[in-house]
């Protein structure tokens, strides 16, 4: 059978992902980061900012703001426009309104680590060190969508364009209803303060948790995958300091330390040298 009939008969059943073959419409705005950088939370935050009188969760999160790496080709076409579609695909032209997510790469590997062992990807005890080396030089099992920096770099030529917004994980955490306040603009929101507040509380860690727990049976980001090991994280920032190794750091640092510190994270084992950061 040929790889065209079989991708047919997928798309008739709805059994296909998107992913790449998404068709866009000129009216979409994306949502994409590289994994485990924070996309989920934003989606929650997005959610509740443009739909605040339904409650937002896991159970109908994928009607609000689809994921096209988790959906088929025919479940999106059947959603109506204008839509906000999480990826996380490396630069793609056809995205012509796009919110990036970058998260502090020396976290997105411990993060990734977890999600991982949860999907059953790897072991428990694969080590975290050859885990970090694997990350650094593509070995992963998301290698389609680049490296951390491929796909981070990649989205950097659009900087200082109106439809392109660079947003940091770590910013979000500090105050995420001033980073909320920058969103809102993209979708035509005035973003109050009470909206704002809001759409923060309903998406806070705690309440993700919670929903994570009632609805990871429901959810097909969590459906069939351990139980034991959560997919909603800590909800922090510089875990790494004190959970990855000292030569882990410096390897994602020696490989990435320019455009870490273009876009302002500190490095701890390779000598700082002056640039300009994108993100203040």
């Amino acid at each position: 059978m040929s790889y065209r009939i079989k991708s047919l008969i997928k798309y008739a059943l709805g059994t296909d992902v998107a992913g790449r073959s998404l068709t866009v419409r000129p009216d979409d705005t994306f949502l994409v980061s590289y994994p485990r950088s924070g996309n989920t939370w934003t989606r929650f935050l997005i959610a509740n900012l443009l739909y605040p009188k339904e409650p937002v969760s896991f159970a109908n999160i994928e009607r609000l703001i689809p994921d096209c790496e988790a959906l088929s080709s025919r479940y999106l076409k059947s959603l109506p426009s204008p839509r906000c579609i999480k990826s996380h695909e490396y630069f793609d032209h056809r995205y012509r309104k796009v919110l990036y997510i970058v998260r502090d790469p020396r976290d997105v590997a411990l993060s990734y680590h977890s999600f991982q062992r949860k999907y059953r990807q790897i072991a428990d005890d694969y080590p975290i060190s050859q885990y970090v080396s694997d990350f650094v030089n593509g070995r992963l099992n998301s290698a389609d969508w680049g490296t951390w920096a491929e796909n981070v770099g990649s989205w950097l030529v659009r900087e200082g364009q109106a439809s392109f917004l660079l947003l940091r994980y770590e910013d979000m955490m500090a105050d995420p209803a001033a980073e909320l306040a920058k969103i809102a603009p993209f979708f035509h929101v005035e973003p109050s303060a009470d909206l704002l507040a809001v759409a923060v509380e309903r998406s806070s860690a705690v309440r993700m948790r919670e929903l994570e727990r009632k609805e990871s049976s429901q959810w097909v980001a969590t459906k069939n995958r351990r139980q034991d090991i959560p997919f909603v994280g800590t909800a922090s920032s510089g875990g790494w300091k004190s959970r990855l190794p000292a030569e882990s750091v410096a390897e994602i640092e020696s490989a990435w330390g320019p455009l870490m510190q273009r876009l302002g994270y500190q490095l701890t084992t390779v000598a700082q040298e002056p640039v300009h950061h994108l993100v203040k």
